[in-house]
């Protein structure tokens, strides 16, 4: 009894926290969600000769196809940012992003990386999302008119989407002895899963927003280290990464899980 008081007034909690921020939460998930794509793209401008030399000389390409690369992750990303949050062909951005983001993990050498390999695929996570929420948005000017399974290849879209960004936390888990690490990952797991399968999925997701801010703030603080030493560029990188999957979370806060997920079957039963 005691933990059923404690879960509803925790989806309580959820439900009015939604109804708080509803007008203003879906464009604070775009934005983070494009975050890492955004300063990438401006990382690629203002370091063009260092990403350029690096491309040239892992694969050996040439100058012309080493500036092709960067000219093209610098025009994809920021291209790809400024129409979505434009809300202009929504859809072509969110395909673009992915391009890059198959470009990058074959170009760095990520497919053999199985940690930034998740990480790349729970960012495609989010994209599925973002195209997902495009999907909705188009349909909702047609109000009114007859589909057949309009919402089928969004549910799958929702749910593709929610089971590629837990990938993240799959990085983040610790395999030592601690009781600290323990707890972290029998709780983590356990929201990882909620919301994969779709159940409880707004609170476990805002639940592990919360989470992975604290874990981003804490962790990836690369203000705190000076710019010219390389582990500024490490730390900043992971913390648009995360920020942009806390983004996907974010979008699932705001819309839900879907057709696909035990929150909608329970309407059913």
């Amino acid at each position: 009894m005691a933990q059923n008081d404690l879960m509803n007034n925790a989806e309580d909690v959820a439900d009015r926290f939604l109804r708080v921020t509803k007008q203003y939460l879906p464009h604070i998930a775009r934005l983070c969600l494009i975050s890492t794509f955004l300063e990438d793209g401006i990382r690629m401008w203002f370091q063009w000769s260092e990403q350029r030399e690096y491309i040239e000389t892992t694969w050996g390409c040439g100058y012309f196809f080493a500036s092709l690369f960067v000219l093209i992750n610098l025009l994809g990303q920021l291209g790809g940012c400024i129409l979505i949050l434009s809300r202009n062909f929504v859809q072509y951005a969110c395909f673009g992003l992915f391009g890059i983001i198959a470009l990058q993990t074959i170009a760095y050498s990520i497919l053999w990386d199985p940690k930034f390999l998740m990480r790349n695929l729970a960012l495609g996570g989010g994209l599925l999302l973002l195209l997902a929420e495009s999907r909705s948005e188009g349909r909702s000017m047609f109000a009114g008119v007859p589909t057949m399974r309009e919402s089928s290849p969004k549910q799958y879209m929702q749910l593709g989407g929610r089971v590629l960004l837990v990938l993240m936390f799959m990085t983040l888990l610790h395999f030592d002895t601690s009781f600290l690490s323990i707890l972290q990952n029998l709780v983590g797991t356990a929201l990882i899963v909620l919301v994969a399968v779709g159940f409880k999925t707004k609170l476990a997701a805002l639940t592990l927003v919360i989470w992975l801010l604290t874990i981003n703030v804490y962790f990836n603080a690369f203000w705190t280290i000076p710019a010219y030493k390389p582990m500024h560029d490490f730390l900043k990188y992971d913390f648009f990464q995360t920020t942009s999957v806390i983004g996907g979370l974010l979008l699932v806060v705001a819309l839900g899980p879907g057709g696909v997920s035990m929150d909608e079957k329970k309407k059913d039963w």
